[in-house]
Formats: C-alpha cells, sequence, structure tokens
C-alpha cells in the first residue's frame, strides 16, 4: 500500500512545525516520514525540520530534480526532497510542512494526499507573530492579509477534504485531533470491506 502525503498548511504562526512535531512523536519514525524543508532564509530553532539553503543551492536541487515540490512564498523559496516519493512508496506516511498556495500542485502530483489545515483565531495570530520577533510591523500586516486570502481552501483541490484543525488552544489538542483522524482513515483504508 502506498502511503500518504500528509500536507500540513497554515499561516506563518499557526503551529505548524508544533503539530508535526507531536505527530511524528505519536505516529513513530517506523510508520511515519517527516519531511525536512528547504528554505532560502536562515533556519530558526524551532523550526527543527527546516534546512537552511542559498539561492543558488536552492536553484540547483529544483534544476537537478532534486525536489518533489517547490514554491516561492514571501520573497523566499521553499521545498520538499524528491526522497519523500520513495518513502510514499514504501508504504510510508509522509509529514510536509506545506503551502497553501501550491496545494493544486501538490494534489495533481500525488494521489493520497491528505490536505490539513491549521487555522488559529485572527487575534491570536497577531500576537504569536509579533511574540516571536522575526518580521516587522508590514510583513506581519502581510502576513495576515495573506491568511484572509487563503482562509477558506477550495474543496475541489484536492479528491480528499480538506482537514480543518483549529489551533487556538493547546497544542496537544490540536495534535490529538489530527492524530486521531489519520489513525481513522488509515484503518479505514486497511479494512477490505470499510
Amino acid at each position: 500500500m502506498t502511503g500518504r502525503l500528509v500536507y500540513i498548511m497554515g499561516p506563518s504562526g499557526a503551529g505548524k512545525d508544533a503539530v508535526l512535531q507531536g505527530l511524528i512523536a505519536l505516529m513513530g519514525d517506523q510508520a511515519c516520514y517527516l519531511a525536512p524543508r528547504l528554505v532560502t532564509r536562515p533556519a530558526f530553532q524551532h523550526e527543527a525540520h527546516s534546512v537552511s539553503v542559498s539561492p543558488a543551492e536552492f536553484k540547483q536541487l529544483e534544476d537537478q530534480g532534486g525536489l518533489a515540490m517547490a514554491w516561492r512564498a514571501h520573497g523566499l523559496a521553499y521545498g520538499v526532497p524528491s526522497v519523500i516519493d520513495d518513502r510514499l512508496k514504501e508504504g510510508c506516511d509522509v509529514l510536509v510542512n506545506g503551502s497553501r498556495g501550491y496545494l493544486p500542485q501538490a494534489c495533481r502530483r500525488y494521489r493520497n494526499l491528505v490536505p490539513v489545515l491549521l487555522t488559529v483565531d485572527s487575534a491570536l495570530l497577531h500576537q504569536r507573530l509579533t511574540s516571536r520577533g522575526r518580521e516587522g510591523s508590514a510583513q506581519i500586516s502581510a502576513r495576515l492579509e495573506r491568511n484572509t486570502r487563503f482562509a477558506a481552501l477550495p474543496q475541489h483541490a484536492s479528491a480528499n477534504p480538506v482537514v480543518t484543525v483549529d489551533n487556538s488552544g493547546p497544542i496537544g489538542e490540536a495534535i490529538a485531533m489530527l492524530y486521531n483522524h489519520l489513525k481513522q482513515t488509515r484503518s479505514r483504508q486497511e479494512d477490505p470491506c470499510g
């Protein structure tokens, strides 16, 4: 059985990295693979699976087929290494920190894609972005405006419905909700009568 690509999206500050870390802890790295995300800026300490690369390195990887997915946002390039294709063929579920803007392309490429949208109360999102001190007020405003544009994803973008998880509360609740959903849908896939 082919693995699923669990494609986690949401605004910067939604807690994608924390949810990914929590999922891998619950699912285990034998049945699940947390894909690194390449980005053309310095990786921050809380982004355990982000790898900083120069724009030239990114372009070289992209040109040589070393990336399964690549997109641009906020003046940066993001990508996921092509090793995920091997892991999916092995039957391993692959967790990815994805982009809402890239979802249609990802859906065309991966039939077993599970789209997950993390949402956060807008006031809390503004507070999170401000407290991390990474961007100035203009950049924060741009991120909040982008979040408004992507608040509702088109359901037709994926063969599978978008799973929406509110991460405005304790992080453990969001992780548990998503873990239970993935566990239940995996069980239904494995049950020939399901």
